[in-house]
Parts: C-alpha cells; structure tokens; sequence
C-alpha cells in the first residue's frame, strides 16, 4: 500500500471550465465558431468535398479571428473533432474613458469597476464609443465584451435613456 506525507498543502485549486469543447468537423456550419491554428475563429467560408477512394470527406474551413480578424484556413476530415471555443459575453456600463485610451467599467451584477479595458483604436468602434461618451452625457453607455480562450476585446456600445 501506497504511504502518503503527512501534510499535503494544496494552496490552489481550480474548477474553470474548459476554454474549448469538442465538435464533429462535419458538424460545424457557416457562422459558427471554431478554433482555427489556436486562434478562435468565426467561419466565413466551408467547402465539403466528397469522399474518395483513399479516404474520408473533407471540410475546408476559412474563418476569421475573432480578435484581429486575420483569415486562418484549415482541412479536417469530416469525422475527425475540432475544437470550439467557449465564448462570454458581457456587459458593462461606461463610466469614463481616460486621456491614456482605457476604460473604465461598472459590473451591474457585482459593482465591480475596472480600468484595465484598452479603447479599440483607430476602429469605427473606437471612434463611436469616444463620440457617444462626449456628446451624449445624459445617457446611459454600456459596453459589451467578447471573451473567449483567455483573450478579451470590445464588442459593441449601446446607449440606453435614463
């Protein structure tokens, strides 16, 4: 039989969910997600070839980032898994927007503020965000986040009256 020490100290433990589950190449559709060369990925465009006489059906997969929406492309035997990644998405309201280009935002659910939300630069969201936060202060501003496998990025503002 097997001794164990005396003490065991676990000073961590996690119960995180998975950042990906597993799905069926055939599976996947036009305009869902997918883990393309590690990076989350939205398909833009599949293509299913027919079985040959060597082998399986094909799924040619082209998607973009969901972060930088740089192309990644990738071929999967129809049978074989693919990961997709478990995406959240949240909302916050705007409190402010500081001169160095962060966010600072208000979980509604715990009261919770952070600041470490970079403003999406030298985009058309960025642009929106920064025009809505200086000439509409009698609204409400809440900004959504996109989270998946460990990385974050402004989605969208929505304004909402008193």
């Amino acid at each position: 039989m097997a001794k164990f020490p005396e003490e065991v100290n676990f000073t961590t433990a996690s119960a995180d969910a998975s950042a990906t589950y597993p799905v069926q190449c055939g599976s996947l559709r036009k305009g869902g997600m997918v883990v393309l060369k590690k990076h989350p990925c939205k398909i833009v465009e599949m293509a299913v070839s027919k079985p040959g006489k060597h082998g399986h059906a094909k799924v040619h997969l082209v998607g973009l980032d969901l972060f930088t929406a740089k192309k990644y492309e990738d071929i999967c035997p129809s049978g074989h898994m693919m990961n997709v990644p478990n995406i959240v998405r949240k909302q916050y309201q705007l409190i402010n927007v500081s001169s160095d280009g962060f966010l600072s935002l208000m979980d509604e659910t715990t009261g919770v503020v952070r600041s470490d939300v970079k403003l999406p630069e030298g985009t058309k969201l960025g642009k929106e965000i920064l025009e809505k936060f200086a000439t509409e202060q009698d609204l409400l501003h809440f900004v959504s986040l996109l989270e998946a496998m460990g990385e974050e990025v402004v989605a969208g503002i929505k304004s909402i009256s008193d």
